[in-house]
């Protein structure tokens, strides 16, 4: 039987799954990197170390395995990371990530810019610190000398598609989210060219993410042992990806995504230019797409990470949550605002910051950290408003990523929300369905949807309880005052 990988890049590790023809897990392995932060708020990485992850993960991954049964890879990652490429094919620079505020002081005129423009108004609500966009910008203006010496550029999971495959492109959905793309055209935008001063031949040719990038290149074939003509696909986005393998564009209902960001997805039939969140195009075969609708919290993962390894300087994240009292949820006074790296959906506020209200000296330690996921739940709440998600939409709540596994965090959320959550299995993500994707492109018999319909599986239910929701109603009316007094002390701060 003939077996798929699926590959995510990740912010801060290289993820990569096996499956096989019915769409089992086989096994799956990883590699961390870091990051670099050369300067405050800057956050970039060489691609290279990503390739180099790949491969002794790749390595591991195939340990015992037969590579000769693998028909087929599909990449996924982290959406917006631009890597910029040289007439020779390397980085010409790090990588600038996506979570990168670097470009904080160039969104605001950018964003007045593109306004002026009717054709492509609706882009300049969407531009954002971390956008491609502003981050070619970003290089035009400080780093002449290595625009000029640009031949294209990519986005983060598109680089490895070029190091398996020697063939440059991207898909609709990574396309879509830089900032440089027309949704109405379905196309890039020429006059965010002309208004960005970009070259036309930067720009990489746009494929659906099932169709074929290329076959993996000789020196990686023998390398791993794989048969002749390997198929890679284009592959996309991480968010995309995940949202396959959770059945969200097959049933057409919303998942979060709890991993560094907090990630709402909700499919749509056509764009809603008027509600909150970034409009994705996806296509699997370049012709036929659809709306993915997503809306994040900066600072989700990131910020229970921060609280949990920087300030209690521990990396046992369940302990931190097993003296939890379930029943007392809400009762704590304490409120965490999350917007540590800023926020893109809510309020398109990059320089906005995190806050803890209502701390005393009588804190413990367990409010802090229940209050932290109290913060995150509050913020996708809001998220759900801006991005017009009905109640009804929101029946039934599916959520993946590594923060679903801790069941605290899933029972706050479902209180939060006031509706039921289910917490998916962990072989759901984006490096499963990128390996779902990839095993439908190679030609089994069986369609995608066909493969996701039997593969998804809700691992546990989490029903709001009257009381804690009520207690958390109250408190949730009083986070939504934060934002206007808090933005008022950072600007009186600057000023």
């Amino acid at each position: 039987m003939e077996q798929y990988i699926g590959i995510d890049i990740g912010t801060s590790s290289a993820k990569l799954t096996l499956i096989d023809g019915a769409g089992e897990i086989r096994r799956e392995s990883s590699r961390e990197y870091e990051i670099s932060q050369p300067k405050p708020g800057w956050k970039e990485i060489d691609p290279e170390i990503w390739m180099n992850a790949v491969e002794e993960a790749m390595a591991e991954l195939l340990s015992g395995e037969d590579p000769e049964h693998i028909g087929a890879i599909g990449v996924t990652g982290q959406m917006h990371t631009a890597v910029f490429l040289g007439l020779d094919g390397a980085p010409i620079r790090p990588a600038l990530m996506w979570n990168d505020t670097r470009t904080m002081d160039l969104v605001k005129e950018t964003k007045e810019k593109i306004h002026k423009v009717p054709e492509v108004s609706y882009i300049s609500n969407i531009i954002s610190t971390g956008s491609p966009a502003i981050n070619l910008l970003w290089l035009k203006k400080n780093e002449p000398e290595h625009f000029q010496k640009m031949k294209t550029f990519l986005i983060g999971p598109d680089y490895i598609v070029f190091r398996l495959t020697g063939q440059c492109q991207t898909d609709y959905c990574e396309a879509s989210t830089s900032s440089l793309f027309d949704l109405k055209t379905g196309t890039w935008s020429s006059e965010i060219r002309k208004i960005l001063g970009f070259p036309e031949d930067i720009y990489p040719k746009v494929k659906g993410s099932g169709e074929t990038a290329g076959y993996v290149a000789e020196v990686w074939r023998r390398k791993f042992g794989f048969k002749k003509q390997v198929k890679v696909i284009v592959g996309t986005g991480d968010n995309p990806a995940a949202a396959i393998s959770t059945g969200c564009f097959s049933n057409m209902y919303p998942v979060l995504s709890l991993g560094t960001s907090g990630v709402l997805m909700f499919p749509k039939e056509k764009i809603e230019f008027g509600a909150k969140g970034k409009n994705i195009m996806f296509s699997v075969d370049g012709e036929n797409t659809v709306i993915l609708v997503q809306g994040v919290v900066q600072s989700s993962g990131s910020s229970f990470g921060w609280w949990v390894r920087q300030i209690l300087k521990t990396d046992d994240f369940s302990a931190e949550t097993d003296g939890v009292d379930l029943s007392k949820l809400g009762e704590n006074n304490l409120i965490f605002y999350p917007h540590l790296a800023g926020d893109k959906t809510i309020y398109g506020d990059p320089a906005l910051r995190g806050a803890l209200i209502g701390i005393g000296t009588e804190t413990a330690r367990q409010e802090i950290t229940a209050a932290v996921m109290e913060g995150i739940c509050f913020g996708v709440r809001q998220l759900t408003e801006v991005m017009h998600v009905g109640r009804t939409a929101l029946q039934n709540l599916k959520v993946t990523g590594g923060g679903s596994k801790n069941e605290v965090w899933m029972q706050i959320l479902a209180d939060v929300l006031n509706t039921r959550v289910e917490q998916l299995e962990s072989g759901t993500g984006a490096g499963y369905g990128i390996a779902l994707m990839a095993a439908a492109a190679a030609g089994q018999d069986v369609t995608l949807e066909q493969m996701v319909g039997r593969t998804v599986r809700i691992k546990k239910c989490f029903n709001p309880r009257k009381y804690n929701a009520g207690l958390y109603e109250i408190k949730y009316q009083k986070y939504k005052k934060i934002y206007g007094a808090l933005s008022e002390v950072l600007r009186e701060q600057k000023g």
